[in-house]
């Protein structure tokens, strides 16, 4: 590992800027690599037509998982599907229903078809059709989760046969299925309306970048009064860490929880109570706070779906950190990803995606080709599922060894690379973690630096770090003192990105045309060998992942000729008319 090579002042990078402007700015679409001209163009001088190789590689690289995707399901998807339908509950021992419902489907009838039309001829059988208004003989069509429930209920104790109808039976059993998620899907339509009334109403923050602050006590009730402190002195997100392990859960658990691990349960009913506490907060300070959880690890889908049903406003949700981080098969976390990608679009809700996590493993210098290249292969899988730009929380982090000479400007063209190449995108700014030593003053320095470089190059969403990070959980004084530190920087320098352009042709235009060529040309390898490829050789993160293993595996099935999801087939249908 040789650190800062290839970054001399002078030397040649690919896509070098000796033809820089030195131009403050540059329009969206230059900067974008979608318009017309030659030149270069922004504060980076970079090439367009390099950008939109990396894009179009970006594309080429994707497409195929996305096809993949399209072609296979997972029991996830499947529970997800059945929770906009209404199933909710979970057994004496905390086992969700939707759980027991699918699993009895996938012992009788395999996963292939999907579970949504062996269930909603089970219900037509033995609870009779779901009728408007209540009229006639069956489930008024208002009461159908509750009836799903109890049929779950009978399947556990063993009194319901499952198979797959066909003929009159099958399109009778699509047509309740497919007005049951529709109504679900519009509940999901009513919080995103609700959202936007409630912004207008208490308004955003005056200040970007948005300030995100992490509550984590384990205790639903002890992260409340601290979230509630942390919107007071400040901060504009809060994100719920969850619980250590529950990515790993292949249930979502149930109900308020108070004994988390390092963090605490997301839950349905956590999602609840912490929006209505800062729903309170929003109007006591005259400002929409947002909140964050996480739509990642086994339950993805079903995670979404909740967050859209609560109103939650940003997820983490990222498919690569299950891979790398979590060791869950590949298949089945991108098959998940799409559809929970789907739901959020559906919901108005941000992505967080975590390409700051590579940095903690593989050295921020040599490897920072490889967040560039994970944040454009985020940014088409996002779009494909129906995303806009405006929902691309798309990470990257202050992680270069400070010990590194100039790690400041490397730090400065990295995050300058990132806003340049996805202008319209609410970037997410992630504090130094790996080289926090336990020394706090060093510690609060290097938060200081990590937020001088937020504001000159426009993030949106800054993350507040933490002097005692490897100490300790951070205490209320912690916070107190970190947040001190952002409300300094942005106070004394938040319009310096104003001022902030780069010397045309000099050490911080050089270094980010450098990484941009060289994700170009890992792009170029990913096409040629294929995305599943250059996971399972440790192409990022170090972490080497093939996709014929890792955690979940058995929950994944192709897509039999018959196969039906009504949820896929209500979203589809929204992203091909709008």
């Amino acid at each position: 590992m040789v650190h800062g090579s290839g970054v001399r002042p002078g030397s040649a990078g690919v896509g070098s800027a000796s033809a820089a402007s030195g131009a403050g700015g540059g329009s969206t679409e230059a900067e974008r690599g979608t318009g017309s001209g030659p030149g270069p163009v922004g504060k980076l001088a970079l090439d367009p037509r390099l950008v939109r190789r990396a894009r179009e590689l970006a594309r080429r690289a994707g497409q195929p998982v996305v096809e993949l995707a399209r072609g296979h399901t997972t029991v996830s998807v499947e529970r997800a599907v059945l929770r906009l339908a209404g199933v909710g509950g979970a057994d004496p021992d905390g086992i969700p229903w939707v759980n027991r419902l699918v699993d009895a489907v996938v012992a009788e009838v395999g996963l292939a078809h999907g579970v949504t039309l062996p269930v909603f001829d089970a219900l037509v059988r033995e609870l009779g059709p779901p009728v408007r208004g209540g009229r006639g003989n069956g489930v008024p069509a208002t009461e159908v989760g509750e009836a799903l429930t109890l049929l779950a209920q009978k399947s556990a104790a063993g009194s319901v046969r499952f198979g797959v109808p066909s003929g009159r039976a099958a399109t009778s059993a699509r047509a309740a299925a497919r007005r049951a998620v529709g109504a679900g899907l519009r509940r999901i339509d009513r919080r995103r309306a609700e959202r936007d009334r409630l912004v207008r109403r208490h308004g955003d923050p005056v200040q970007r970048p948005w300030i995100y602050l992490i509550v984590a006590t384990g205790d639903i009730y002890e992260d409340i009064p601290q979230a509630q402190a942390a919107a007071r002195a400040g901060a504009d997100v809060i994100a719920v860490i969850r619980s250590t392990g529950q990515s790993l859960l292949d249930y979502v658990p149930e109900g308020a929880t108070r004994e988390g691990f390092a963090g605490t349960y997301a839950t349905q009913e956590n999602f609840r109570l912490m929006r209505a506490a800062l729903d309170a907060s929003s109007k006591e300070l005259g400002r929409y706070v947002r909140l964050t959880n996480y739509a990642s690890g086994l339950c993805m889908p079903e995670m979404a779906v909740l967050a859209g049903l609560e109103r939650l406003d940003m997820m983490l949700n990222d498919s690569m950190y299950g891979i790398l981080f979590r060791d869950i098969n590949p298949v089945r976390t991108f098959v998940d990803q799409r559809f929970s990608r789907q739901v959020h679009a559906r919901a108005g809700i941000i992505i967080n995606t975590g390409e700051d996590n590579y940095l903690t493993t593989a050295d921020a210098v040599d490897e920072a080709h490889t967040v560039t290249v994970s944040q454009l292969l985020n940014e088409f899988f996002a779009h494909e599922a129906g995303l806009a730009d405006r929902q691309l929380g798309l990470g990257h982090a202050f992680e270069i060894d400070p010990a590194v000479p100039e790690s400041f400007r490397l730090e400065l063209a990295h995050a300058l690379l990132a806003r340049e190449l996805f202008p319209d995108a609410p970037l997410k700014w992630m504090p130094p973690t790996r080289y926090m030593t336990g020394d706090v003053f060093r510690g609060n320095l290097l938060d200081g630096f990590f937020n001088l470089v937020g504001t000159m190059t426009r993030q949106d969403i800054l993350l507040v770090g933490m002097m005692t990070e490897a100490v300790v959980t951070p205490w209320l004084s912690d916070r107190d003192i970190a947040l001190q530190n952002v409300r300094y920087v942005l106070g004394a320098a938040g319009g310096l990105h104003e001022d902030f352009v780069p010397a045309p042709g000099g050490f911080i235009q050089q270094r980010a045309g450098r990484v941009l060529g060289e994700a170009v040309e890992l792009l170029e390898r990913i096409v040629d060998d294929g995305l599943l490829t250059a996971i399972a050789d440790g192409t990022f993160g170090i972490t080497k992942r093939p996709a014929d293993r890792g955690r979940g595996l058995d929950g994944v099935a192709a897509h039999a000729d018959d196969y039906y999801n009504p949820a896929t087939e209500l979203l589809e249908s929204v992203e091909e008319g709008s």
